[in-house]
């Protein structure tokens, strides 16, 4: 296991603040901060566009990050398209997937707005939705889903983890069920990929998107979108980098991934994310995911000792823990422990409606964790939490 107070080093900011909204936006560690100085001072230029040194360095740097990024996840460079965040990733294969009158398209009410209005606003061209049921813990039932599967059905959309709940759905199980009834599935990845091991040759999905700015710890403005065969889906902006030839008469576009990345990209913030995942690698993974379920966890059970105060999704959750107080609005708990303690934490919805609606909960305070907070940061915000209960 890694020190986390050694890593705490690489995170300015959290020198003043114990920062507890991580499934919104990580810190970026210094080595990708200066990744992207480096690049600003040193060799500025754009992307793929001229043979003077400066623009080959920077061409290169951009495609080594790629490259990390790819390996990291353990899927192909050329199949990992470089996107401004989760949501724009899930709105090229909205867009791009070739939806017709008729197709249905399954979603569930566990998902953030990303994964879920893109998919509602396709019943505008008459493609039906459905949206799977969850319980009272956040978690799909994957056979609920299978059963709702028709012969119209093109694709299933789900969210590895809830923003909300913490829950983790049997992505693999959905998937094995996709695979036998010939559809394909896009999986949300914004609150796993960094947070947890993910192998995308494993998981064999069809998409799988995440930001940046999350879990991968680079800046925000980035993200990935993986597709497991390109040619499905149709490029959803055409221009400068994505045209191989072009006439008076026609165009014809360059192969994936370039053909989905029209125009200048954000090469300072992928070559930062590179870095950002280049740091996440020398860490491990998979003991950062140790680490954030057992804050997650044991916040979870010191709050659910507390009786006015309610704990939202399940025992076995990611790393992040949503609560509410009797009396007291989300917004009013998280105003109160930023005064208190300068915690900061999310408030609202989390762009999450439907599922809280669903099950009747007028938004939710969340505390997020991630690799560099600490058992003293969880012990602190617990009892802040408590004080502002005693105060009904």
């Amino acid at each position: 296991m890694y020190d986390v107070h050694e890593i705490r080093k690489d995170f300015p900011v959290l020198e003043k603040v114990i920062y507890l909204d991580n499934g919104a936006t990580t810190q970026t560690p210094m080595p990708a901060i200066e990744a992207m100085n480096d690049f600003f001072c040193n060799y500025a230029a754009n992307y793929g566009r001229g043979a003077h040194r400066l623009s080959i360095e920077a061409t290169n740097a951009y495609e080594d990050a790629r490259e990390t990024v790819a390996d990291f996840l353990n899927a192909p460079p050329e199949k990992m398209i470089m996107t401004r965040n989760t949501t724009e990733g899930i709105n090229i294969v909205a867009n791009g997937f070739g939806f017709e009158k008729g197709d249905h398209v399954i979603t569930t009410l566990a998902e953030h707005h990303s994964n879920f209005v893109p998919w509602l606003r396709l019943k505008e061209i008459g493609v039906d939705v459905s949206a799977a049921d969850i319980c009272r813990e956040g978690m799909i039932d994957p056979e609920r889903i299978e059963r709702m599967i028709t012969d119209r059905t093109k694709l299933i959309a789900v969210g590895h983890v809830s923003n909300v709940f913490g829950s983790v759905q049997d992505v693999r199980k959905i998937v094995r069920i996709a695979r036998k009834n010939g559809v394909k599935v896009l999986i949300d990845g914004a609150q796993s990929a960094g947070h947890m091991p993910v192998d995308l040759k494993e998981l064999d999905c069809d998409y799988f998107a995440a930001a940046g700015h999350k879990g991968l710890l680079g800046p925000q403005g980035t993200g990935i979108l993986y597709m497991k065969d390109p040619d499905t889906i149709a490029p959803s902006y055409l221009g400068g980098g994505t045209t191989a030839i072009a006439d008076a008469c026609g165009f014809v576009t360059k192969d994936a991934p370039d053909k989905f990345e029209a125009g200048t990209p954000n090469l300072p913030g992928v070559i930062g994310l590179g870095a950002a995942v280049a740091y996440l690698q020398k860490i491990g993974v998979a003991d950062i995911e140790a680490h954030e379920t057992k804050l997650a966890r044991m916040s979870a059970k010191r709050l659910k000792e507390i009786d006015v105060i309610e704990v939202y999704g399940p025992e076995m959750r990611a790393g992040l823990v949503s609560f509410s107080i009797v009396g007291f609005e989300p917004h009013q708990i998280a105003v109160l422990l930023d005064k208190y303690k300068k915690i900061c934490i999310r408030s609202g919805y989390h762009c999450a409606a439907p599922g809280l609606k669903r099950l009747g909960i007028n938004g939710t305070a969340r505390a997020s964790f991630a690799l560099y907070n600490t058992a003293e940061e969880a012990e602190i915000f617990a009892g802040a939490v408590e004080k502002i209960a005693k105060e009904r």
